[in-house]
């Protein structure tokens, strides 16, 4: 009787050799980025107690009434796999004592979990790129925040087909008394909601304005605006980001259904939109929560960030045909013995080699073969050149430069000449 392969768990996905070569690309993007404006990278486990996100994203959510993966220890202690990141990142820095009387601008990328109905761009096991920044209450971050992702929308190509959308959620007092109007008005359209804007009337009714059902979407378009019902601090804050946004040229719609979906923010939120993904539409999201630290029981801490899929993001950039020639993983060199008694010798100039070309993608054949084999597996590497050494190239210091993916003539160069030639040949056909 067979064993029953195991298999990977459903909404968890293996990234394979041929896909790693994108990711490492918007990752190194997105690093490169981070580092220019100043950001310092944190890490923290995936596993963090439950408590930790309760209080943070909010009893009455969705991720955590339906999605989180939780689970007691030996301990009895309940923890749950990071359905987020700000959470985690709010709660080492109060740890490590890193917001005591000074700002912060922190990033991270990592896997996040949430059990969610999986589909394409969305999946159990998802990776999120984060930033934090802390210690600053002004709108120039929050619009310097917005700048450093239409940079890198610029930067991948993604410009002209994401759309940036605000809202201001305003103080928290402002939010309670335009609470009390929104659930009068639903109230009086209690037969319009579904079970969801139901269950969450009394809990959490902003979230009702974020809800897709489209039958709902003439009564919730018709809902008061929160817009027309902040506190003059909050619209004066609004109004400044928006003054600097427009200074920088970076355009912009005002969404007065947009709220997010977790209970920490307040005053600025915003996400930028794609409509090249059917419904999965929204690529980065983010805001302002002000009150979060203090709610995780420290200091009151002005804060705002976002958080965006990497999954998804990849996906627009294949869906656009948006994929540049670097981030495919392409070898340079492949590194041929001709027979068996060449292979030390290949392998003392492969060593060579990588020492003297470090960005050189190089691979050396290793197990044997006939020739012919040998062959076949340089032109599988996807090498665009194969260095070939046998006995006659060893008696004379020589190696053979095969073209492998051109219509040239083969080159025989001296051994102590390698390094030169392919430095010519393989940086300028990057260039």
């Amino acid at each position: 009787m067979s064993k029953k392969k195991i298999q990977a768990i459903r909404g968890m996905n293996d990234l394979l050799p041929e896909q790693s070569a994108l990711w490492q690309y918007f990752e190194g993007t997105v690093r490169t980025l981070m580092k220019r404006y100043g950001y310092a990278e944190i890490r923290t486990p995936i596993v963090e107690q439950t408590a930790l996100f309760a209080r943070s994203i909010g009893e009455v959510t969705d991720i955590v009434e339906k999605e989180m993966y939780t689970f007691e220890d030996r301990n009895g202690d309940s923890l749950t796999l990071r359905p987020e990141g700000t959470a985690s990142c709010v709660r080492a820095a109060m740890e490590h004592g890193l917001l005591h009387n000074q700002t912060q601008r922190l990033w991270y990328q990592g896997p996040m979990f949430r059990h969610e109905r999986p589909q394409k761009g969305r999946y159990r096991q998802f990776h999120q790129v984060g930033l934090e920044a802390f210690g600053l209450d002004g709108p120039d971050i929050d619009a310097e925040v917005i700048l450093l992702t239409a940079r890198l929308w610029r930067e991948l190509g993604l410009s002209e087909h994401v759309t940036l959308e605000l809202n201001s959620l305003g103080s928290n007092e402002a939010r309670i008394a335009y609470r009390d109007r929104l659930v009068a008005y639903f109230e009086q359209h209690r037969d319009q909601l579904d079970e969801d804007s139901l269950r969450r009337l009394s809990s959490n009714p902003l979230r009702i304005l974020d809800s897709k059902n489209p039958d709902m979407a003439p009564m919730l378009n018709d809902a008061p605006k929160l817009m027309n019902h902040l506190d003059d601090a909050s619209r004066e804050h609004f109004e400044g980001l928006t003054a600097l946004l427009e200074a920088a040229g970076i355009d912009y719609v005002i969404n007065p259904r947009l709220v997010r979906g977790l209970d920490y923010y307040c005053r600025t939120v915003f996400e930028w939109t794609t409509s090249a993904l059917g419904s999965q539409g929204t690529v980065c999201a983010g805001g302002r929560y002000d009150g979060l630290v203090e709610q995780l029981g420290g200091k009151p801490t002005p804060a705002v960030g976002f958080a965006m899929g990497i999954e998804r993001l990849i996906l627009l950039l294949e869906t656009l045909a948006l994929v540049p020639d670097a981030a495919l993983d392409e070898r340079d060199l492949y590194v041929l013995p001709m027979d068996d008694g060449a292979t030390a010798e290949a392998m003392l100039i492969a060593e060579r080699l990588r020492g003297e070309l470090p960005g050189l993608r190089l691979q050396l054949h290793c197990g044997g073969g006939s020739f012919k084999s040998r062959i076949k597996k340089a032109d599988r590497s996807g090498a665009r050149l194969a260095l070939l050494l046998g006995e006659d190239e060893l008696a004379q210091g020589r190696a053979t430069l095969k073209f492998l993916r051109e219509e040239r003539d083969q080159m025989s160069l001296a051994q102590d000449a390698l390094a030169e030639t392919l430095a010519t040949l393989v940086n300028g056909e990057r260039t």
